[in-house]
């Protein structure tokens, strides 16, 4: 139990003790004003009949605000509790959006990477054409230098043989 309900009822018990030590004075009749005429009761018994009175005066208080803060309380949670679907839909919201954002770029990337290769690939092609025709025509043109050592070749071995010896 909490010090504040300890206390309370603490406090009951010794009003309690204290009525029953004192119930024949509490009873005792006396003459009451109130204001427009007088009346003949026991003023401890009125006096007790306030105090219980007041007491469910303020337990019917403290229910009321006990309940109006629980209603608060929950109409609350349901407020959280809705901010936070609406802020986990957002969300998932974000990340469909940033998925589809992502898938677009890696098939743009994909893409520009297709073209690259084929550029790059064209490329070497085309580097492969124009070696190979720089070798065949370096080879056709050490051909044509073989071709003329030869020819040049016969002819000093037929201006050799065509000559007398000497």
């Amino acid at each position: 139990m909490k010090i504040r309900t300890l206390i309370l009822l603490l406090a009951l018990v010794m009003l309690a003790v204290f009525t029953v030590l004192n119930w024949s004075t509490f009873m005792a009749p006396t003459s009451l004003s109130l204001g427009l005429t007088d009346v003949q009761a026991p003023l401890g018994l009125v006096m007790l009949g306030v105090l219980a009175g007041l007491t469910a005066l303020f337990l019917v208080f403290v229910v009321y605000l006990q309940t109006s803060v629980l209603m608060e309380a929950r109409r609350h949670a349901r407020e959280i509790k809705a901010n936070r679907a609406l802020a986990d839909k957002a969300e998932a919201s974000r990340f469909l959006e940033m998925r589809g954002f992502l898938e677009a770029e890696l098939k743009q990337q994909a893409g520009q990477d297709a073209e690259s290769r084929a550029a790059v690939l064209a490329r070497l092609d085309q580097l492969e054409r124009d070696l190979l025709a720089a070798v065949e025509q370096s080879g056709v043109s050490l051909s044509a230098y073989f071709g003329e050592l030869e020819d040049r070749l016969e002819r000093v071995a037929q201006g050799l043989t065509a000559q007398p010896p000497g």
